[in-house]
């Protein structure tokens, strides 16, 4: 698997990591079990996923737990593995954030604790706050990549505007944020500055929450208790047209021998503005299929031709 260096950091991580929203996310998703995820953890550092990325909201620090205790086993060698974690959450009063310097400092050391190891490769500002001046939350965590606490700087969830004041110092090397192919706003909010300023671009939800797998159907009804029934995309017109290019993308899926989500995965892996994805998965069987994208090249063609279909 390939690796790609992280904005000016000298970290280099896998193409392909895995998202661990779903590993000891309990918060986040129901009827997860631990002992499962640690072996999405396992299964995917034994097959060339290098970067595990992680937050304190995912399970309040459980998710972190829990990779720590695997890279505790003999089996892994922790110079290999990519680690990124978030902080932003007030531990106790999660729907606050907070970018304060001795905030971050702390949320550092709670997650090096948690994660039983001497340094983060990536440690990202999870959201902003309404207060921290951006520049400053970044300086203080560039202090703790001087300690050699952390090793690359990142910030999700960021406005380009907040993006930009927290790089006045050329620190920041990664942007983490919500893009897809349904959700392309960042390719002409965001995209322009990251590529003039050498900042690596990850996204997250590169399946739009399970719409660009192919497992819709254009028949299919939400229970007015389902939050997808509030959502744009899954409603009226708009879930329609994602329905009949989904099929159109089936085609191509097996032009390629390839599932749909590993087609949409390949596409991601392929765009040059993107250093990387981290999709989640819930089970083994689920990261060795996201695996697989690694392995498709799709043609120029193709790649143009996914990328008009969702100009819409």
């Amino acid at each position: 698997m390939a690796d790609v260096q992280i904005g000016k950091s000298q970290v280099y991580a896998s193409t392909l990591g895995l998202g661990t929203n779903k590993v000891g996310g309990h918060n986040l998703f129901k009827n997860l079990d631990d002992e499962v995820g640690k072996d999405v953890i396992r299964a995917a550092l034994r097959n060339g996923i290098t970067m595990l990325d992680t937050a304190y909201a995912y399970g309040f620090g459980q998710s972190e737990k829990l990779i720590g205790e695997v890279l505790q086993e003999d089996e892994f060698d922790r110079a290999r593995v990519i680690i990124a974690t978030k902080a932003a959450h007030i531990p106790g009063d999660e729907s606050k954030m907070d970018n304060s310097p001795e905030f971050l400092k702390n949320a550092v050391e709670d997650a090096l604790k948690r994660l039983q190891t001497e340094y983060i490769d990536i440690f990202y500002i999870h959201f902003p706050d309404d207060t921290t001046p951006k520049n400053e939350a970044v300086a203080a965590l560039h202090e703790l990549k001087e300690a050699g606490k952390i090793r690359a700087i990142g910030v999700s969830n960021f406005s380009l505007a907040q993006i930009k004041e927290a790089n006045l110092a050329g620190y920041v090397d990664v942007v983490e944020d919500n893009y897809n192919l349904l959700h392309r706003e960042a390719e002409t909010e965001l995209f322009p500055y990251l590529d003039k300023h050498h900042i690596s671009f990850i996204p997250y939800f590169p399946l739009a929450s399970g719409l660009l797998s192919g497992k819709y159907t254009a028949t299919q009804k939400f229970d007015q208790q389902d939050p997808r029934s509030k959502k744009d995309d899954f409603t009226g017109e708009r879930y329609q047209k994602i329905i009949a290019t989904m099929a159109e993308i089936k085609v191509i899926a097996q032009r390629n021998d390839a599932s749909v989500p590993q087609l949409i995965l390949a596409w991601y892996l392929k765009n040059p503005h993107i250093a990387a994805v981290i999709p989640g998965a819930r089970n083994v069987e689920q990261m060795l299929a996201n695996a697989k994208a690694t392995d498709i090249r799709i043609s120029h063609d193709d790649y143009e031709l996914i990328d008009d279909l969702f100009r819409f």
